[in-house]
């Protein structure tokens, strides 16, 4: 809409001077140009997909080429350029696109064109390099800002939504799924031999499903959404983290000698991947089988292995239980691992199994 501004603006102020210039069919190439222009630069700038740096720099030629033809085409002592006011249109196109870097840019490249033309300097010259100068970068400071206060609401909106997500899971999983892992664990006791040893399996997994319900509402206030999404959350020692896990099982954990800070995020989810990988080990290799975690902290990454030394995954059984609607592996695993913008790579043979988890960490 500014651009259509300014170039009605110009076309009234050119149009009278056709008569006066001292090349009238060159002004009127000169308007034919600015209205070509101006129409195709707003089919540009429609799409985000076209605004490229080629249009834009196209776009900041054009503004130039018509200032420094405007002695020529115009003659005489020049008060206006042929463009006039439009030039503030690839220069506002600058700034919101490349920030205050952008808009310094092309403020400096229309100034310095628009002072080669001018006779002599004036308060009028000053004036508009001034605003050409300061405009440009204040508009991509005002640019920036606003991206990062829409960026901010939408990660307060997924916020709000996530939170709203788990206190419905919470409750659904209060009144299905503890009851029932209650009611299991209390008859398996009642049952005694193998059910009561069901009924102990069915205790822990009450526990750790209430214990994760509580962590969830506890942490519930940091973002949920795609990797980097906790700007504000931590850093936490993931080594610490993991390093839990040698108390109750069969783990042996190789941390670094100093401390992994990631964001509460993806140390949550990385010690959520660990548990899976390690719950499969007891499943399926036993619960007395030995396992290992080691943690390596790269520039930009972490790295987490998780190795057994059992008989391996046939070849299909994974692709099967996918099938079957059996999602742990996909989801519990892989899932996580790839919403934290990470890769899960498993290795698997007569030796054991083998997973590497590889997740990218800022800072």
């Amino acid at each position: 809409m500014l651009r259509a501004v300014v170039l009605a603006n110009a076309l009234v102020l050119d149009v009278r001077r056709l008569d006066d210039a001292a090349h009238p069919r060159g002004l009127a190439g000169c308007l034919l140009l600015l209205v070509a222009w101006t129409a195709l630069a707003t089919w540009g700038y429609a799409v985000p997909g076209r605004r490229t740096p080629t249009l834009l720099v196209a776009d900041l030629l054009v503004a130039a080429g018509l200032l420094l033809v405007s002695p020529v085409v115009l003659g005489g002592e020049l008060d206006a350029t042929v463009p006039g006011f439009w030039v503030m249109a690839p220069l506002l196109a600058w700034a919101i696109h490349w920030r205050w870097s952008g808009g310094l840019v092309a403020g400096v490249v229309l100034s310095a064109c628009d002072l080669a033309v001018r006779d002599h300097f004036t308060q009028a010259n000053y004036g508009n390099v001034f605003l050409l100068l300061v405009g440009g970068p204040v508009v991509g400071l005002m640019s920036a800002s606003v991206q990062q206060m829409a960026e901010q609401r939408d990660v307060a909106e997924r916020n709000a939504a996530a939170a709203a997500e788990r206190a419905r899971l919470a409750r659904a999983v209060h009144d299905g799924v503890l009851q029932v892992l209650a009611l299991v664990q209390r008859r398996g006791a009642e049952l005694g031999g193998e059910g009561a040893e069901l009924g102990r399996l069915a205790g822990e997994q009450e526990a750790a499903l209430r214990a994760l319900i509580r962590r969830q509402d506890s942490l519930g206030t940091s973002p949920a959404a795609g990797p980097g999404a906790d700007p504000v959350a931590g850093p936490v020692d993931l080594a610490e983290d993991l390093a839990r896990l040698e108390s109750t099982r069969r783990v042996t954990v190789a941390v670094p000698g100093s401390p992994v800070p990631v964001p509460v995020r993806v140390a949550r989810e990385l010690v959520a991947v660990v548990e899976a990988c390690l719950d499969n080990v007891a499943r399926h290799v036993g619960p007395a089988a030995p396992a290992w975690v080691l943690i390596e902290a790269l520039p930009g990454e972490v790295t987490v292995s998780v190795r057994d030394e059992g008989p391996g995954i046939p070849a299909g059984r994974l692709d099967r239980a996918e099938r079957e609607g059996r999602l742990g592996v996909t989801e519990s695993i892989r899932g996580r691992v790839a919403d934290l913008g990470g890769t899960a790579t498993l290795s698997t043979g007569p030796w054991g199994t083998e997973w590497e988890l590889v997740v990218p960490v800022e800072g």
